[in-house]
């Protein structure tokens, strides 16, 4: 009864991630539903995007994010938090999940980074959300940007940005961006990595509205790439791949009363994939819709009733294989904000329906807190249950997928402290610790099959537990002109395989470093900015053995021009990995050495 009085007012997709708080006291932290940033309660770490000369060098700094990165701007690029796995982690934009059911992942690779203004990781809901940039005006109704950056391997990256206010209550943003790269970067013995090119535009249109109690905004996208996929050193690949993905979708949220809020959203979207190999061609397109809905209710002052529920359309039809899944969604959500305690409990269905092959269900509980204790300390924590089905590539891939694999299901906690104090004018401290476990089962891997090691299955592997510790010092100092930020975080992460007699009993799972630590200084002084972050990784398991320690060390430097009224001109340069660091995140696929890249920047 309940889902269906949901649908009829509209779906909201499940495991919505975090948004950047506008009207706090409008929205409810929930499962499902967008938390503002001024009431949230669940574990977020919030980046505010600065370099967007390659995604990755802004990700490597969240502590417990483990990247998948395949070398240079034509590898695949994907994400997982504390142990869990790509698939596992979410990725949103503007509140509205990316990605496609064919693997689970998403390719970092392939957003528009430029028009990203934050990052929200939120480790409650395993997921990592973008919000683009709202345009700002001045006197004039017109403002943008164009910038044109250039650097080592043959790398171009056009982009441009106009944006125009349309009336008070209306704007208007267009961009458009282009990657040129070769790719041919010096790997071991004097060679350099071939067929590792890329070719790709994108481009989109938003439309930001307000209304009276609300506001909305219209996205619409679209990308397209050409490039190599050059495979391991050891076997080593002439393939192609050309990829095109687009899509539309909006968002609304209103308060028809002091008592009642709606958010309501809805994607349309298509992937296409197509491989060109001396195997022979196969092309993958993947359909999309989401409708989605939320229901916040204010009992009172001090407590808050979500509903919400969504139903998410896929389709695939490809040269292998062809597939179909249905996702309903639903949740109930309750949060309390008291005098110095924060609570929320919510419950979640979750329904998975794919065409001709049965159907998966899941009730998934959680519960997360904020207790405030003195002025500056907080204590928060929470503990939910995470359900992740498999892949159309893990179940119905022809010569791979394995229809006998069980959806993976485990248990997020975690504990943590929150402290941030103003120690005088000029000085403000902050601190972050965060102890997590998680228990995964049913982890769905790949190994080489008993009768012939060269044929790879997906398989159950049992158990996983991952325990492990987050740490996040800094500092911000403001002296005149002078202005500085300094942080470092530390992130110990122990995913061991506990599945009884186990090949790899006891053993870290593949791609999970023990051991992360990064430092960055963010120095600015008249328009001039120095900004050096430094990466240290230990030593990771993958199929075939060890991989080595890494660390790099970026630089950037710019400089901003005020020129006339609105218009600025600002020159920067970056040295990316300048210790010129030999290291590999995927076993086989090496990454770029020290490399430099440079650009302009024109905003009116």
């Amino acid at each position: 009864m309940l889902f269906s009085i949901l649908i009829s007012a509209g779906l909201l997709l499940a495991d919505r991630p975090a948004e950047p708080a506008e009207q706090p006291s409008d929205t409810l932290h929930a499962v499902t539903v967008t938390a503002d940033k001024g009431v949230v309660i669940s574990r977020t770490d919030t980046l505010h995007i600065t370099n967007t000369f390659d995604i990755t060098s802004e990700l490597h700094q969240v502590p417990g994010l483990q990247l998948g990165d395949y070398g240079g701007f034509a590898g695949l690029k994907t994400v997982s938090l504390r142990g869990m796995g790509s698939p596992h982690t979410a990725v949103y934009v503007d509140g509205v999940r990316v990605g496609n059911v064919q693997s689970g992942q998403g390719d970092m690779g392939m957003l528009d980074i430029e028009n990203f203004s934050s990052a929200v990781v939120d480790y409650a809901q395993n997921s990592i959300s973008f919000s683009t940039v709202r345009p700002t005006f001045g006197q004039n109704r017109v403002a943008g940007k164009a910038t044109f950056k250039a650097g080592s391997f043959g790398t171009y990256l056009p982009a441009a940005r106009i944006d125009l206010k349309l009336s008070e209550r209306l704007a208007l943003s267009v961009n458009a961006a282009g990657v040129i790269s070769k790719g041919d970067f010096p790997v071991a013995d004097g060679a350099t990595r071939a067929n590792n090119d890329i070719r790709q535009v994108r481009g989109g249109v938003n439309l930001f509205g307000s209304m009276k109690d609300g506001d909305y905004h219209v996205k619409a996208f679209y990308n397209a790439a050409e490039r190599g996929t050059p495979g391991s050193i050891s076997w080593p690949s002439e393939d192609r791949q050309k990829d095109m993905n687009a899509y539309l979708q909006g968002v609304m949220k209103k308060s028809f009363s002091p008592l009642y809020t709606l958010r309501l959203s809805a994607k349309t979207g298509y992937d296409d994939i197509y491989y060109t190999s001396s195997w022979g061609d196969s092309q993958y397109g993947q359909t999309e819709l989401q409708l989605n809905s939320s229901h916040v209710f204010s009992i009172n002052s001090w407590w808050k009733v979500s509903v919400a529920a969504d139903i998410q359309w896929d389709k695939l039809a490809s040269t292998n294989y062809s597939a179909a899944r249905t996702t309903a969604i639903s949740a109930v959500s309750t949060s309390f904000n008291l005098n110095r305690l924060s609570l929320n409990a919510a419950a979640e269905y979750s329904g998975y329906f794919d065409r001709g092959e049965g159907s998966r269900h899941a009730i998934s509980p959680s519960v997360d807190f904020r207790m405030h204790v003195i002025d500056g300390l907080d204590i928060v924590g929470f503990a939910r249950r995470a359900y992740r089905v498999p892949m159309f590539n893990e179940l119905y891939y022809v010569g791979y997928g394995n229809p006998d694999l069980k959806p993976e299901d485990a248990w997020l906690t975690d504990v943590g402290v929150d402290f941030h104090r103003q120690v005088s004018r000029t000085w403000n401290l902050k601190a972050k610790v965060d102890g997590f476990y998680n228990i995964l089962s049913n982890k769905i891997t790949s190994a080489p099959t008993a009768e012939d090691p060269n044929i790879w299955l997906p398989y159950n592997i049992g158990k996983v537990r991952a325990i492990g510790l987050d740490l996040v010092t800094g500092a911000d100092v403001t002296y005149g002109d002078w202005k500085g930020e300094m942080d470092l975080r530390y992130s110990y992460q122990s995913a061991v395989d506990r599945t009884p007699d186990s090949y790899s009993y006891g053993q870290q799972i593949p791609y999970i470093a023990k051991h992360t630590v990064t430092a960055s200084v963010k120095a600015s002084w008249k328009g001039y900015e120095l900004n050096p972050r430094w990466v240290l990784k230990s030593g990771r398991n993958d199929a075939t053995g060890n991989l080595a320690d890494w660390n790099t060390l970026d630089v950037t430097i710019s400089k901003t021009f005020r020129l006339r009224g609105p218009l600025s001109l600002g020159i920067n340069i970056a040295a990316k990995n300048l210790l010129d660091c030999r290291y590999e995140l995927v076993s086989g696929y090496p990454m770029p050495g020290r490399s430099f890249i440079g650009g302009v920047e024109m905003k009116f």
